[in-house]
């Protein structure tokens, strides 16, 4: 059974940052491709990040491009979206999502 469950969203100011983890269990990131996605109200579901195997590389959308991260913890099989000099155009509930499609309840970030 595989569960996803993220956490650290929350409501910040622009230029604000946050930290989004998200724990998995039932399912080994290390070997796997991971992202994040994000979905505003009235608005198409938008792949923010990603973080493949084999070197760690990633993907970014320009729209985020040089403000997050994304990253890993294999140990402790959770993934990672730093969020910097956030933007109000950056209010989503936010997922991370296996390659699968696994995804969990998502966590909210608003930006005033």
């Amino acid at each position: 059974h595989v569960q996803l469950v993220e956490s650290g969203g929350g409501s910040v100011q622009a230029g604000g940052s946050l930290r989004l983890s998200c724990v998995v269990s039932g399912y080994k990131i290390s070997s796997s491709c991971m992202g994040w996605f994000r979905q505003a109200p009235g608005k198409e579901r938008e792949g923010v990040a990603a973080i493949y195997t084999g070197g760690d590389y990633t993907y970014y959308a320009d729209s985020v491009k040089g403000r997050f991260t994304i990253s890993r913890d294999n140990p402790k099989n959770t993934l990672y979206l730093q969020l910097n000099s956030l933007k109000t155009e950056d209010t989503a509930m936010y997922y991370c999502e296996t390659v699968s499609g696994n995804r969990g309840q998502g966590t909210q970030v608003t930006v005033s």
